[in-house]
């Protein structure tokens, strides 16, 4: 694999997993008493629109992966999100580990790793 289609799909994955940090963010406070005032504190939060916008971005950046890579290649690369998305609620929300959720994760991360040794 090259490396300019790696920092394509580290990019396209690190902005999926920005904007499920963003997401979180938007509706953490939000105390609505039904679905409908729930849904108007989500949609018309800015941290939630900020986030949709970034996974649109990701998506176009993922399709310009797709465009080039066998999707059997590219697509477990998508695994890497686990890993961010751990991270970032680790260090961003202060979420907690526990030995089994970073275990998984980093068997998510070392299949990765495998998939992109095993390109041609």
């Amino acid at each position: 694999m090259r490396a300019n289609s790696l920092l394509l799909i580290l990019l396209s994955v690190s902005m999926s997993a920005v904007a499920q940090l963003l997401l979180k963010l938007g509706v953490q406070g939000v105390r609505a008493t039904g679905a409908f005032d729930a849904g108007r504190a989500f949609v018309t939060s800015p941290l939630v629109i900020a986030g949709f916008a970034l996974y649109g971005l990701g998506a176009f950046v993922w399709l310009f992966v797709l465009s080039r890579l066998p999707l059997s290649m590219a697509y477990p690369f998508v695994g890497i999100g686990f890993v961010l998305t751990m991270l970032f609620g680790v260090l961003a929300l202060g979420e907690q580990l526990n030995v089994a959720r970073v275990f998984g994760t980093l068997l998510i991360a070392v299949g990765c790793v495998c998939v992109a040794r095993s390109a041609a």
